[in-house]
């Protein structure tokens, strides 16, 4: 189920294994992302891709507002 975490609630979730997707667009992610983020571009995501993931640990999906 989906919910809104913050940035200590992140930190505590990645220490307990969780998996981090960035769906920022391809160029700033290359230019900048979070130390063992994969990269998905919001255009690209299909909820599908979360069928790879590790269903017993958390998966954080996150976004920079980069304007």
């Amino acid at each position: 189920m989906p919910k809104e975490v913050n940035r200590y609630q992140v930190k505590e979730m990645l220490a307990a294994g969780g998996q981090l997707i960035e769906v920022l667009p391809r160029e700033d992610y290359n230019y900048r992302h979070l130390p063992g983020a994969i990269n998905i571009p919001l255009k690209d995501f299909d909820p599908e891709f979360l069928e790879q993931f590790d269903k017993d640990r958390p998966v954080i999906v996150y976004c920079a507002d980069t304007q």
